[in-house]
């Protein structure tokens, strides 16, 4: 499967039709199926996508933005990830203020948005039930994560949402294997680590309505995660 994976995963758009092809996740794939069917009453006119989300952005990317998984009436349903849910109102919002986007609004796969210096992708491709993918689950998906991160040749400011997407990209790109436990990256928000190529590792909470109606994540603390990350990209660190 392995061999199977790195002959399609060429480039991103063959990481893209592998991802839309995968059925590894028995659960995942008949939750998504089943939501893409009974929908809930406010899309009822709509076809869902109801397959595996792909990541989305530009190749040349900076930037490099890492959620958690497609949302049921979300992503699992424009097919596109972060887009017609309030988690994608917040972070292409975010987006557009600090130049990544051209329009603060993702509704379809169509709606004609275009990232510039920003990629954004997730751990987990298929929407979970409850918003939870198993660590099988994620393990199934991190081949994916690592196939980006090698053709996104120049990311230099990850933008992790939430600690699932933390320790995701951490496994995904090496740095969990390769760091001591004393000298790996810590979730918090705000949280900042410069990691041995240079790649600023930047942590925020996930704009999910649990954390942004209670407040837990307010639109300051937000918009300080990508301010900071525009004045990375612009004006790298130096490798230690």
């Amino acid at each position: 499967m392995g061999r199977i994976l790195s002959a399609t995963m060429q480039d991103l758009t063959g990481v893209a039709r592998t991802i839309v092809r995968c059925n590894q996740c028995p659960r995942l794939r008949d939750w998504c199926g089943r939501v893409a069917r009974e929908k809930v009453r406010r899309f009822r006119d709509e076809n869902y996508w109801g397959k595996p989300v792909p990541g989305f952005g530009d190749p040349s990317a900076r930037l490099l933005v890492v959620g958690l998984a497609p949302a049921a009436h979300g992503g699992n349903r424009t097919g596109r990830v972060f887009t017609g849910d309030s988690s994608g109102d917040w972070l292409y919002e975010a987006l557009h203020r600090f130049g990544f986007a051209n329009q603060p609004h993702a509704v379809s796969r169509d709606d004609g948005l275009v990232l510039s210096d920003c990629y954004v992708t997730a751990a987990a491709r298929c929407a979970p039930p409850a918003n939870r993918p198993l660590p099988s689950e994620l393990e199934r998906c991190r081949p994916f994560l690592a196939a980006e991160l090698k053709l996104l040749r120049r990311v230099r400011v990850v933008v992790a949402l939430g600690r699932i997407a933390h320790e995701a990209y951490l496994q995904a790109a090496g740095w969990r294997a390769q760091l001591p436990s004393t000298e790996r990256p810590r979730f918090g928000h705000g949280a900042e680590a410069r990691l041995p190529d240079g790649t600023v590792l930047l942590c925020s909470y996930h704009p999910s309505r649990q954390n942004t109606n209670t407040g837990r994540l307010t639109r300051g603390m937000w918009h300080a995660i990508f301010r900071r990350a525009r004045a990375l990209v612009e004006n790298p660190l130096p490798v230690a």
